[in-house]
């Protein structure tokens, strides 16, 4: 067997293996992070293989579809019904969030905007997709974003069984690999995907792949022309080659950075927390929310898991929901312009324009 053939065969069945585990132990997002988990291993080996760009960009078709599933219409109906709320609650998480990528950014302790994408608050793997675009170092976005991830999955699991009785439900359904989907379905929504695809790669907008799915997904799923099919063995597919493309750029260079900047993206992480626990303070105090409901709706990121955890708790889940996918819309959209703004105002110079860490010397 060829080596090139050899380390894809580890490269699959590492991968495989890791993901099994980190599902036992309950870990968020285990799909995206035991791959990218097992090929950061093999680059920074120097053995690393490669990921043909049109696969990533379909997987992040994929990925944008997914999101468009996960919104109804009726996600849309209760913001719009409690929009002040909302508003006044997504915004400050925002603003928070934005201050603390400023501050790192000001203080150099990562290069270029990586500290403003690293530090939004929710859409983890939207906002470490388009960070490549926009000329920061996804290495360390993607470090940081599902750092924060892991952190604040922990904490809401220790909330949920402190408040609540835990009855624990297998994170999408564990991903049934052996159900068949709706054929017909399954290929019109390919169908969606591969035509949102081509035409982002037409117009080579930031992220376009992801973006457009998103909105291609949303208009033909709340226009009722299609209902999105998309079977667990397609988004393990996504998920593993995404996870692959991140993994595979760091090398022991990146991670000595990311190691000397853990401390102070600790404190990052754990003061934006603090702030969304004092908004959800003010939710229990004046809008009369429980507070396991309030402190899950506020929680900076991993959307996904915390579905996952609030499905599973005594919650107002439609609240924590259209919470999550409220920011998750709002920090979308406005997040390449705030990192390009906040960029300029901390003086961040571009990170072609800066050493990055690799070409640093020990």
């Amino acid at each position: 067997m060829k080596v090139p053939s050899l380390r894809w065969v580890m490269l699959i069945l590492l991968s495989a293996l890791t993901v099994i585990v980190f599902e036992r132990c309950g870990l968020p997002a285990a799909l995206l992070l035991g791959p990218m988990l097992v090929a950061i291993i093999f680059a920074a080996r120097g053995k690393p293989v490669v990921i043909a760009r049109p696969l990533f960009s379909l997987a992040q078709g994929v990925v944008g579809c997914m999101i468009a599933r996960a919104m109804p219409p009726k996600v849309f109906t209760e913001i719009a019904g409690n929009w002040p709320l909302f508003a006044a609650a997504i915004f400050a998480v925002v603003f928070a969030s934005a201050l603390s990528g400023w501050l790192l950014t000001r203080w150099q302790v990562l290069p270029g905007s990586t500290a403003i994408w690293g530090s939004s608050p929710g859409a983890a793997t939207a906002m470490t997709l388009m960070a490549e675009s926009y000329n920061a170092d996804v290495r360390l976005v993607a470090f940081m974003q599902y750092l924060r991830v892991v952190i604040v999955a922990v904490l809401a699991t220790l909330a949920a069984r402190i408040w609540t009785p835990w009855a624990p439900t297998p994170a999408l359904s564990h991903f049934m690999l052996i159900q068949l989907p709706d054929w017909p379905l399954f290929g019109a929504t390919l169908l969606v995907i591969a035509a949102c695809v081509g035409i982002s790669s037409l117009f080579r907008l930031p992220a376009g792949a992801l973006l457009i799915s998103l909105a291609g997904g949303l208009v033909v799923q709340n226009t009722h022309l299609l209902k999105l099919e998309l079977p667990a063995t397609i988004l393990l597919l996504a998920y593993t080659i995404i996870g692959w493309s991140i993994g595979l750029r760091f090398n022991r260079a990146i991670l000595v950075y990311a190691a000397k900047a853990l401390p102070r993206l600790l404190l990052a992480i754990f003061s934006l927390i603090a702030v969304c626990c004092g908004l959800a303070y003010l939710l229990v105090r004046f809008a009369g929310i429980d507070p396991l409901t309030a402190w899950l709706a506020t929680s900076p990121g991993g959307a996904d898991s915390i579905a996952i955890i609030a499905a599973s708790s005594q919650v107002d889940l439609s609240f924590v929901m259209a919470m999550q996918t409220g920011r998750f819309i709002v920090v979308l959209f406005t997040g390449p312009l705030l990192a390009k703004w906040i960029a300029r105002r901390a003086g961040a110079q571009p990170l072609s324009d800066t050493k990055k860490p690799d070409e640093k010397s020990g």
